[in-house]
């Protein structure tokens, strides 16, 4: 993996946005997973912004949502899926034949497991996955606990990410279970991305980027990807810098 240091959130966010605009400019018809939450928004205020300038082109691309609350879809404020829309896909007008999110309101949550690997796997596999980070760990929905091998699931949420994920919502829901890609997705993409931001982060940047390789804290991982690209700011990078 490849840790990149920023001086502050806009310096990283803009840094994301190039390293998505080299992989366009590389592979036009890329596919691409994105994820939702603080932590991207910055970069997609910069790729909406050099879409609308002509400098990047995603006409030709693919795309895949990260994870969703299982019960919810776009139309339900505060799901993963309507936070894409409302920071990049509508912004841009991308063509709902080039997006596939998961269907959180299937009636069989296994089979659409199964659909997304195959989208996936129909596409020529992820050229790129961007996620985030959890409080504990998590990357995506996959929670602590959760196998590396593990492709496209859905599961228990920890107590920890219900607690976080109130902020997403204006009236409080009944989040009890996520679905999300798998951290062997994350293992096969070509460019595995982490950002991460605050110093909030720092102490679970340091316990996933230098401590144990464990299924304990998810985005440890990231230390078997070689390919991996680790973008942070001043404050995530507080405790790193002093192990």
């Amino acid at each position: 993996m490849t840790i990149q240091q920023y001086k502050d959130y806009d310096s990283l966010s803009s840094a994301a946005a190039y390293l998505i605009w080299r992989q366009m400019k590389k592979k036009p018809d890329s596919l691409i997973c994105f994820p939702s939450g603080d932590s991207p928004t910055g970069m997609f205020k910069f790729l909406v912004q050099y879409a609308k300038e002509g400098k990047i082109d995603f006409s030709h691309a693919h795309f895949v949502g990260l994870d969703e609350w299982v019960g919810m879809d776009k139309n339900d404020e505060g799901s993963c899926s309507h936070y894409l829309h409302e920071h990049f896909f509508s912004k841009l007008k991308i063509a709902p034949t080039q997006v596939r999110f998961f269907n959180a309101k299937a009636a069989d949550l296994d089979e659409e497991c199964r659909q997304m690997n195959k989208h996936i796997k129909d596409l020529g596999g992820l050229d790129m996955m961007i996620v985030g980070i959890g409080m504990n760990g998590h990357v995506g929905l996959n929670e602590p606990g959760t196998d590396f091998n593990t492709y496209a699931h859905h599961s228990a949420l920890a107590p920890v990410t219900i607690d976080v994920a109130k902020k997403y919502f204006a009236q409080q829901p009944q989040l009890t279970e996520g679905i999300t890609l798998g951290l062997r997705h994350l293992a096969e993409a070509r460019t595995p991305v982490l950002i991460a931001s605050g110093a909030k982060k720092a102490g679970i940047i340091a316990q996933a980027l230098t401590g144990p390789i464990t299924t304990d804290v998810p985005a440890s991982i990231f230390q078997k990807l070689p390919n991996a690209q680790i973008f942070l700011d001043h404050g995530a990078t507080e405790k790193l810098n002093k192990q």
